[in-house]
């Protein structure tokens, strides 16, 4: 039961590996709309295929607003060519811009019949959850009529701010209206708070998983393999300690080896839940909210639980009736609190202005939990996890645009969330950091930069792998700081490429292939890869004590103290 309790949150928390920025159609802008008493900023999408807008506002002209949204801009075909004779006077919207509803017809169809009556620029507006800017629904031209050129912008406005802007300018005649496009940074300060995140997650998970391994190991001895003791030990007191041990560790939570059969359970099961959340999304993505959820909570309860065991109101235990048992209620307050953090961030998901802090708190608590819970025990375990993950990525990604419809990937249109959705959720698992610099666009949809989860939590088993190897070799930390330095450079090659190449970049791909050969370097040059493959690390242990870790992770002191008073007095 351990094991399948493990697989579920690891193979849900690896479905996003890495999507920086969800893909939409066209270019963002913004509108303002300008009235006797009020102004407002709206986001637009426009396509850049007809016409570009200004940089800035100073360039943008400010044009009268014509609301069309109750007469239909659809025109015939015919009407192409009879139209291009009009003179400006009869045009009947001369040097304004329009606003319509979306219609049967293209945007070319609608900006056609915008400039041939003599406006300036089209607002579009679209019932649709996600603004789009394609024409599915455009006709093939005819060669021998070839259409007019489009000079008029023409963009895309939510159907929400239609009203919202009707509501302010109600009887208001002269409203004014100006459509530009600022330049997005391509740097953020954010990128410098995911960074840090996920570094330091990977640095924290993998060091206490090499504590985990420390306090194993020293335990071990004390049971009766040699230290503190060891079997000079009475047998009577080596009872009583194996006793209190076997208590402690029911209280523990003891890793799981994970196995190869495990590592083709969570690609297939991770295969699975992708082509659910594909063809099913509206419904299939709360059940990963309540995944997260489970997962969240456990997760910050694991991370808390050895603070409050050192705590004074630790000892306070109540014990159960007719059962030898004890119920703690340190933990049992702590479990509850857990619980509503959790609960709390699921009725706020959706505010943007505050819940993405809970939700990287609890993100970050996910994954500390897994690197922890889970073990790989060798590093021909850790690399075929790796590179069949990689695998599931690339697939995902760059395979299977082939296969849909739309073109696009599976896995971007699951990240960015379809859009034809109705729920309009997104998939919690990723760090979610908004936008630090100001812009213009931060209005806009996606003001925030996310990195998945598994881009943490599959180079951070490696990380963790190696400090538990480091543990068993006594080698002062070598493969965890040079394993975690090689992710954090990783990380940086896969923001720099990003910046570079203007889109979301593929980040196992720099993050496995940069932990996976610095850890095989090390090895090497140490001559220990034999030993660092098969995870042979404790055949180097020499017959003294384990050392002990710098910060135990729950009960290894008491033990270790236990112990040694148990042996004065049997002495």
């Amino acid at each position: 039961m351990a094991c399948l309790g493990s697989l579920l949150p690891v193979g849900s928390l690896l479905l996003l590996l890495l999507l920086l920025s969800p893909e939409t159609w066209g270019e963002y802008g913004v509108v303002r709309i300008v009235s006797k008493n009020w102004s407002k900023d709206y986001c637009v999408l426009y396509s850049s295929d007809y016409v570009t807008l200004p940089r800035d506002l100073h360039h943008a002209p400010f044009l009268p607003l014509h609301d069309g949204t109750k007469t239909p801009w659809c025109p015939d075909e015919d009407s192409f060519h009879q139209a291009q004779d009009i003179s400006p006077r009869q045009q009947p919207f001369h040097q304004t811009a329009t606003m319509v509803m979306r219609g049967n017809c293209s945007f070319y169809a609608k900006g056609w019949l915008a400039q041939s009556q003599g406006a300036h620029g089209l607002l579009i507006v679209s019932r649709a959850g996600d603004q789009q800017c394609s024409d599915p629904i455009s006709k093939p031209q005819d060669p021998s009529k070839p259409r007019p050129a489009l000079t008029t912008p023409v963009a895309v406005l939510r159907y929400t701010d239609m009203l919202d802007i009707l509501s302010h300018t109600y009887g208001d005649t002269n409203v004014r209206v100006a459509m530009y496009a600022p330049p997005e940074p391509i740097i953020d300060y954010n990128m410098a708070v995911i960074f840090i995140l996920a570094v330091g997650t990977v640095a924290a998970g993998g060091y206490w998983a090499g504590l985990m391994e420390a306090d194993r190991l020293q335990r071990r001895r004390a049971r009766g393999g040699g230290g503190l003791g060891g079997h000079n030990q009475p047998r009577v007191v080596r009872a009583q300690r194996f006793q209190r041990t076997w208590e402690e560790e029911e209280d523990d939570d003891v890793p799981v080896d994970f196995t190869p059969a495990m590592t083709g359970a969570v690609v297939a099961m991770s295969c699975s839940i992708m082509i659910l959340l594909y063809f099913f999304y509206d419904c299939f993505v709360y059940v990963m909210i309540g995944i997260f959820g489970l997962g969240a909570t456990t997760g910050l309860y694991s991370c808390l639980a050895p603070i409050v065991r050192h705590l004074p109101i630790w000892q306070n235990q109540r014990a159960l009736p007719g059962h030898r048992t004890y119920l703690k209620l340190p933990l049992l307050l702590l479990a509850g609190l857990s619980a509503m953090v959790t609960l709390l961030w699921v009725v706020y998901r959706n505010e943007d202005c505050w819940a993405w802090l809970l939700q990287d708190t609890l993100g970050v608590a996910y994954c500390l939990f897994v690197l922890r819970r889970v073990r790989l025990p060798t590093l021909k375990n850790c690399t075929s996890f790796l590179l069949a993950l990689l695998a599931f990525d690339v697939f995902f990604v760059f395979v299977t645009p082939l296969f849909t419809k739309t073109g696009e990937s599976i896995m971007v249109e699951v990240a960015s969330g379809p859009a034809d959705s109705s729920s309009h959720e997104r998939l919690p698992m990723v760090l979610k950091v908004p936008r630090l610099r100001f812009s213009a666009l931060t209005l806009c949809d996606q003001p925030f930069s996310i990195l998945g989860f598994g881009d943490i939590i599959v180079p951070g088993f490696l990380v963790a792998y190696c400090h538990r190897f480091d543990v068993q070799i006594h080698s002062r930390q070598v493969y965890y700081i040079a394993c975690t330095v090689a992710y954090a450079v990783g990380l940086l090659v896969t923001f720099i490429a990003m910046v570079l190449m203007e889109m979301g970049q593929p980040a196992l791909l720099y993050l496995v292939s940069s932990t996976l050969l610095t850890s095989l370097a090390v090895a090497a040059c140490r001559q220990e890869l034999t030993l660092f493959w098969t995870g042979q690390g404790r055949a180097k242990i020499p017959a003294g004590p384990v050392a002990e870790p710098c910060i135990a992770s729950g009960v290894g002191p008491k033990l270790k103290l236990e112990g040694v008073a148990d042996s004065h007095r049997a002495n």
